[in-house]
């Protein structure tokens, strides 16, 4: 981790499977979000037969976190689809007024790969708003605002396997429903994000463009490492790049961070921005196994990436 940037949280990891008890194997690439008066989330969570669902929680602190022992009920988007929230993965949660979308990928039809996006008003109920794009894909994102007068989204076209390339493009709509006017933005470019790259949490408004934390993959001679990085894009036309990290903002160094199901990840799945004093907390998968928490400063981390900037 550059130190000077992110700073990891004493505390990590600070969600475990052994918190949870039970049944549990893994707890990881979680959407968290502010909600009224408290913290809430939308929790990866693996049970001990590896098959992964979408479990609400609560939090006053952030911290803490009161875990539902069952995963969220959405109706099935299409009759031969699975349960929307069954078989599904690494949610981003972007608020547009008081609506929450919840963007996520979904395992359907032989276990392919379908960005899939809910939304809720309370994180009581949840209704299927639908599957933006045909499978194979990933990492979806949706902008916390029309652009333009149309909503955006960021994606990865991939594969049904583990998916060794990638590039993040960004999407068009004018409902939600129908995407298109697909335009390319950014791709593996060497070192830490070689083999690919993906969008992380929502991205975040700034006055010098659109604040994108992204996670970027090397193949090793063990395997895959995920690592963390940012870039800023234009505001107005967020396909262009204006700014992006040559150095990783946070690697996998840590053993939480290293030795799980997926040894050597690290991978940026929520942000929640506090204006007044401009600190960004960020929960991130460890390892696809447990969470972890750290912080930076938007000032600071724009400095960054200006300056140390591959664009």
């Amino acid at each position: 981790m550059n130190e000077t940037v992110f700073r990891r949280d004493p505390r990590n990891p600070i969600i475990t499977p052994e918190m949870l008890g039970g049944n549990v194997d893994a707890i990881h690439n979680s959407g968290i979000t502010r909600f009224r008066d408290k913290y809430v989330g939308l929790f990866r969570i693996d049970d001990q037969g590896l098959r992964e669902g979408l479990y609400k929680g609560t939090s006053d602190d952030g911290y803490k976190w009161d875990i539902a022992k069952t995963w969220i009920k959405v109706e099935k988007p299409y009759e031969d689809s699975p349960d929307p929230a069954r078989k599904a993965f690494d949610p981003r949660i972007t608020r547009i007024g008081d609506t929450y979308y919840v963007v996520y990928c979904l395992w359907c039809w032989g276990h392919k790969s379908s960005v899939s996006i809910i939304k809720t008003e309370d994180f009581e109920t949840f209704e299927h708003v639908g599957l933006p794009f045909p499978p194979q894909n990933r990492n979806g994102v949706l902008f916390p605002r029309k652009i333009g007068g149309r909503y955006m989204m960021l994606s990865r076209p991939s594969d049904n396997g583990h998916t060794p390339f990638g590039d993040i493009f960004l999407s068009h709509s004018p409902d939600l429903i129908h995407w298109g006017c697909h335009r390319h933005v950014m791709a593996p470019c060497g070192g830490w994000q070689s083999t690919k790259v993906g969008a992380g949490p929502v991205p975040i408004e700034t006055s010098e463009g659109w604040l994108l934390i992204y996670h970027g993959v090397l193949t090793s001679c063990n395997g895959f490492v995920y690592s963390a990085g940012a870039a800023l894009l234009d505001l107005e036309q967020p396909w262009k790049v204006i700014y992006r990290t040559a150095p990783y903002l946070v690697s996998p160094q840590e053993t939480y961070e290293c030795v799980g199901d997926t040894p050597n990840v690290v991978f940026p799945c929520a942000a929640l921005t506090d204006a007044p004093t401009g600190r960004i907390a960020i929960y991130y998968g460890c390892a696809d196994t447990v969470t972890g928490l750290a912080f930076a400063q938007v000032d600071e981390l724009i400095d960054f990436v200006r300056a140390h900037s591959t664009v």
